[in-house]
């Protein structure tokens, strides 16, 4: 009955969002971002740890059925407010400097984790167990690849803001690069959802769909919602009509870019790209980030906990394959954008701090993961090793970063060629800071 699903949501909830604050909250205790210990939570309440020693309690905190539907519902409502908050504060000049570096850096973070993807997806694929039996080894390279390729974007801007880099040489290099290699990351995710359907039409739409999209919001749309934020700062407020509009647009954009077969959250980042910057994108994140990062997201985090099952991997082979993944992962992109940037003459000390950061993959790795397993792509076994793997490389990017780079710092100058900070806020303030990857 609805009545009842309901007043069993609420049971979820408080729980979800408790356990989210409290591990949280400890993690920020040994040093990491809090959604460290959110990523650790939502697995915590899954069958890997409480459906282990108290599966009754969580059978009936999580039921399958209405229940579940109810949750990956909502959770799919924080994810795109979350991913339009990510393109609202996020500054497209940073891709237009620091080229020369930039380009080299992201080159080694997309090229070497698709060629390190490619080489274990002939092994994995043929081993039956991590990949649907409809997907092809082109299919199982790009997605691979694309996983092992993803940074975890948001956090970096906050380490990055809290390290007070904002502007300098290595902060402006490390956005610059993380934006480009998600995007690229995000493509190839597209092209093997369009593949997987099945149908070159499809695929076809998807691709030029969203091509077509992204031109047009970046062109004519950005200009047509330039209304907005010069009514907002009339106003000086965003009123009800306005964050009305914004979300009937942030909807219909997350309903046709899912229709033509990429994924909501596409097209909700491009719509937040698209929206005016300064006054009205600080406003407008100030007045829904709260209620996304503190109440919506947590509900990603624990609807991913429950489809990561460590018990599936139950053989000396399958945790070999984990941590074979795993220093794949690192060597795919820590240290090959570390490799790279030294190439370019930076500093050891700053490309290392700099491989450090491209290494974390965290929420946008998750996100990532759940599409191919909601899609049929990949297998709940290799689902759980790369949610393993995810959480491993976040944990460790702030205890390098600080070894390497952030005890021996002295205040920089700012880059002389990076934008003003002021045009596009990347973590412009402790609550919208939230913001996490």
């Amino acid at each position: 009955m609805p009545a009842a699903t309901a007043i069993h949501f609420f049971l979820e909830l408080a729980v979800i969002l408790g356990a989210c604050r409290l591990v949280g909250f400890l993690a920020k205790r040994i040093g990491q971002p809090q959604v460290v210990g959110e990523m650790i939570a939502g697995v915590l309440l899954g069958p890997s740890l409480l459906g282990r020693f108290a599966p009754e309690i969580q059978h009936h905190l999580f039921p399958s059925g209405q229940a579940n539907t109810v949750l990956y519902t909502m959770a799919q409502i924080g994810l795109v407010l979350y991913m339009f908050l990510i393109g609202l504060n996020f500054d497209v000049n940073l891709i237009k400097h620091r080229a020369g570096t930039a380009v080299a850096v992201s080159a080694a973070g997309i090229f070497t984790p698709l060629a390190l993807g490619a080489l274990l997806a002939m092994p994995l694929l043929s081993a039956g167990v991590f990949f649907d039996k409809s997907v092809t080894l082109a299919m199982a390279m790009m997605f691979l690849g694309a996983s092992i390729a993803t940074t975890a974007f948001p956090m970096l801007a906050r380490i990055i803001f809290e390290q007070r880099l904002s502007g300098t040489p290595l902060g402006t290099l490390a956005l610059a690069c993380g934006a480009a290699d998600d995007a690229l990351s995000w493509c190839l995710l597209a092209i093997v959802l369009a593949i997987h359907r099945g149908n070159p039409v499809l695929a076809a739409v998807a691709i030029i769909g969203g091509i077509v999209y992204t031109v047009v919001l970046l062109t004519f749309g950005r200009r047509m919602f330039s209304v907005l934020g010069s009514m907002s700062e009339r106003q000086n407020a965003i009123t009800p009509p306005v964050l009305t509009t914004v979300l009937i647009l942030l909807m219909a954009c997350a309903w046709f870019t899912d229709t033509i077969g990429i994924y909501a959250i596409f097209g909700a980042f491009i719509l937040g790209v698209a929206m005016p910057s300064g006054f009205f994108a600080d406003r407008l994140t100030a007045v829904l980030e709260p209620l996304v990062t503190t109440f919506l997201l947590p509900l990603f985090f624990v609807y991913s906990g429950l489809n990561t099952q460590v018990g599936l991997l139950n053989s000396a082979s399958l945790w070999a394959v984990t941590l074979g993944i795993l220093l794949v992962s690192i060597l795919g992109k820590g240290v090959a954008c570390t490799l790279a940037a030294r190439l370019k003459k930076v500093p050891w000390r700053e490309s290392v701090a700099l491989g450090s950061l491209m290494n974390a993959r965290g929420l946008i790795e998750l996100i990532l993961l759940n599409i191919g397993l909601q899609a049929g792509i990949i297998t709940p076994a290799l689902f759980t090793i790369l949610v393993l793997v995810a959480i491993f490389t976040t944990l460790m990017a702030t205890p390098v970063f600080e070894r390497v780079y952030g005890r021996y710092r002295v205040d920089e100058a700012p880059d002389p060629e990076a934008p003003d900070p002021e045009d596009r806020v990347t973590a412009p303030s402790d609550d919208t800071a939230q913001l996490r990857g």
